[in-house]
């Protein structure tokens, strides 16, 4: 197990530089090789935190996460890949923060929770690993809880074409239409005496599962599939 510092790494201004090139790289290839459009950008708040929740079919869904907004999003790494420099130095710039696998990934929840209160944007794929098919698949609680115990809105998002741009099992990027689509804002509940009741994550997960689908719909529509 590699031992990683506690902090949320990748605040520096030379980071911030590193990320914003990458995205520019990304956002390029996206536009010119997969056609990338995407709608609903007024939807993303331009200041404070929001957990932001996409469709998951593809490996590219989390670069294209990135390239659909201007705001930097984190997403989370296996903390293993933070052995090494200057590997961890890079994954820290493109907005990864490690977290240790197992133990019920509590320390994941905690990481992630402690990203969106320091007024930073985070992606986490509700379905969870990557899935097929045309159908948003039952979701998992942990977006919403995250959402739901930093008291920061969660944002449906639809990524259509992905899957046949670079399905699982796939070894290259396929040049077909990309599309991504961004839902309005669902607020959570305020929590009652410190507390999040059960009842309330599952009523986010399943307004957040509703959203997905439509948006999923509408983004595969627009590529064509």
């Amino acid at each position: 197990m590699a031992i990683v510092d506690s902090r949320i790494v990748g605040q520096s201004r030379s980071t911030k530089i590193f990320y914003a090139c990458v995205r520019g790289l990304v956002v390029g290839l996206c536009r010119s090789l997969l056609r990338l459009r995407v709608v609903g950008l007024e939807n993303v708040p331009e200041t404070g935190a929001f957990v932001f929740a996409p469709t998951h079919r593809s490996s590219i869904d989390i670069p294209v996460a990135s390239a659909a907004t201007r705001r930097r999003m984190r997403f989370m790494g296996k903390d293993t890949m933070w052995k090494h420099q200057p590997l961890n130095w890079m994954l820290s710039a493109l907005g990864a923060f490690p977290v240790t696998r197992g133990s019920a990934d509590r320390e994941a929840i905690v990481r992630a929770i402690q990203v969106l209160k320091s007024g930073e944007p985070l992606v986490l794929f509700p379905e969870g690993e990557r899935k097929s098919g045309p159908t948003v698949q039952p979701l998992m609680d942990g977006a919403a809880y995250v959402a739901c115990k930093a008291g920061v809105p969660i944002i449906p998002v639809g990524i259509g074409g992905s899957e046949r741009v670079m399905g699982k099992g796939a070894k290259f990027i396929y040049p077909r239409k990309l599309a991504v689509i961004i839902g309005e804002p669902i607020p959570v509940p305020a929590a009652i005496d410190g507390r999040m009741p059960r009842s309330a994550v599952k009523e986010v997960t399943a307004q957040l599962h509703e959203q997905l689908q439509l948006l999923f719909d509408q983004a595969q529509g627009k590529c064509g599939y």
